[in-house]
Parts: C-alpha cells; structure tokens; sequence
C-alpha cells in the first residue's frame, strides 16, 4: 500500500514539474521554460539594424521569418562578451512572436518541480528581478529561473507588442 502511495505522489509530483532549458551567461547557469523554445542554432552574424540598442545584434532570415536577435549578455551587462563556436541563438516563441537570444553556451534540459524553485530574494529598488522566478539548485548548480517571456515583452526590450 505505502509503495502504491509513494508512486501515486511521485506521478504527481513529475506531472506538476516542467522542463527547462538551461544555458550560461558569462559564469553563470539560467534556465527558461523549454515550452518556449523553438530551436536552438549556431550564431551565425545577423544584418545589422541601424539606430537599434547595443543589446539587439540585428536580424536574421529563418526560413522566411525575419528574426530579430538579442545578445543577453550585452543586455545583462556581462564584462565580456566573446563568440566563440560554443555561442549559439536560442530562437523563442514568445507573445505569438519569434525572437532569438545569444547565449555563451546551451547546457540540457531539466526538470524542476516547483517545490525546487526558491523565490528570488528582494533586492529592493536598486536590482529589478521581475524576470526571475526563483532559484534552483540541481545537483550542485545554482540556476536562474528566468521568466524569459516577461523579459521580452519588458518596455525596455521594446521588441514585441504588448497586446499580442
């Protein structure tokens, strides 16, 4: 009976977690909802915009789909930001959009049930975490649940209509 109990409560727990996608940023490991991951591809240059912010490397056709292409790490003011043939573009579905992310490396896809995700701490005004869900440590790895949709509809990324 107790191990019908223990594989009851184990069914619910793998039905309440989700995946996530997990890359790093300079020295550290965030993880995004993988349901928002479109494919993941080799950087290759993108066409640059004129008048666009740092952050935005310009744009890229994939497969008829001009994708606009966001380096993270520029965004997140990481001190140095080198391609390298590990960097790679994250291409996201986001708010009915397509948007491609540049990231120093893409690790593996986790599983987090939601009792493994601390909330964020408060860093008062001074550190906006607004696109953070939490915390999670996976065998030894701290991870940066990041709310990646929020961060790509934020005012300051400009990059999709809100209403969509």
């Amino acid at each position: 009976m107790e191990a019908m109990q223990g594989a009851s409560q184990r069914h619910e727990e793998e039905l309440a977690s989700s995946e996530f996608l997990t890359f790093t940023l300079g020295q550290e490991e965030y993880a995004i909802d993988i349901l928002r991951v479109q494919e993941i591809r080799g950087y290759e240059k993108p066409t640059l915009i004129a008048n666009a912010p740092a952050f935005i490397k310009g744009v890229i056709n994939l497969r008829g789909i001009i994708v606009p292409i966001v380096d993270l790490r520029i965004k997140f003011h990481l001190s140095q930001v080198e391609y390298t043939p590990f960097t790679v573009v994250i291409i996201l579905n986001v708010a009915s959009r397509v948007v491609g992310i540049v990231v120093d490396s893409v690790s593996d896809v986790i599983r987090l049930n939601p009792a493994q995700i601390r909330p964020a701490p408060d860093f008062s005004a001074s550190f906006d975490t607004r696109y953070i869900q939490g915390l999670a440590t996976v065998d030894g790895r701290m991870l940066i649940v990041t709310d990646i949709e929020q961060l790509m509809i934020s005012p300051e990324m400009d990059l999709l209509d809100t209403a969509a």
